[in-house]
């Protein structure tokens, strides 16, 4: 599904993500994590086109998209949440969602059809779809929801998850993991979950990347990420043993 090979992204003399190669297999969650600075929000705002590489190659399906524009690689099928949601808080919640569905088609679709697309991302989030519903009305759990529905909408063959369980509590937390499995399971999306919540994400994502440094430190399976030494250096420390105790039920 996607191919990543040689990502190089320089700020000035700063380093962000340092010849950074991976890939995902169709169908598959790919976990992303690090401490924060360690390169995971540059590389997905390149794979989504908000930053252009320095270096490297981006290959979703065998097709090129490294510094291809935003709308380019959403109509391409990369779909993305943010960790902030940010709604058109003037329009409702089925609005915000439709907008995403004919943005990521590049309006290339009815005005029904969009509202079909954002009806049923919202369905599948477990938000109304009733066409007056005011954003205003959600909590976090919902904006969340919303900004999970509004990528679904675009129709990603790719999704890029970020953050999605900041600012949750616990039974929302295990709501919206289960959340991304079932999006996985009945619309045959690819996943890579940038996360913080170990003790959630190691029970969800096939694989898992470390990023430190903007480099790749460790990648592999969650049983063996979680027990490798330079790991748990940079990034686990001292809930290391908890964390592969959840790892090794995946």
């Amino acid at each position: 599904m996607l191919r990543v090979e040689g990502l190089s992204k320089h700020f000035g003399g700063f380093t962000a993500v340092d010849n950074v190669d991976f890939s995902v297999e169709k169908g598959e969650i790919l976990g992303l994590i690090g401490p924060n600075g360690s390169g995971k929000s540059t590389i997905f705002n390149m794979l989504s086109g908000t930053l252009k590489p320095n270096a490297g190659s981006i290959r979703l399906a065998g097709k090129e998209i490294a510094g291809a524009p935003p709308h380019r690689i959403c109509v391409l099928g990369v779909g993305r949440t943010f960790q902030i949601p940010r709604p058109i808080r003037r329009l409702s919640i089925l609005e915000n969602a439709a907008l995403a569905g004919y943005y990521g088609q590049a309006g290339a679709v009815t005005r029904e059809d969009a509202w079909r697309s954002g009806s049923e991302a919202l369905k599948l989030v477990g938000l109304p779809t009733n066409a007056g519903v005011s954003v205003n009305t959600l909590g976090a759990a919902g904006l969340k929801k919303l900004e999970l529905a509004k990528a679904l909408a675009t129709k990603p063959s790719l999704l890029l998850a970020d953050e999605s369980l900041g600012g949750l509590d616990h039974a929302e937390m295990d709501q919206a993991a289960e959340m991304l499995k079932n999006i996985r399971e009945e619309l045959g999306v690819t996943i890579i979950w940038v996360e913080h919540i170990m003790g959630v994400l190691m029970r969800v994502v096939d694989r898992v990347m470390v990023l430190d440094h903007g480099e790749k430190i460790a990648e592999g399976r969650p049983q063996e990420v979680a027990t490798d030494p330079k790991v748990i250096e940079v990034y686990l420390g001292t809930d290391a043993e908890e964390i592969a105790a959840t790892a090794s039920r995946t």
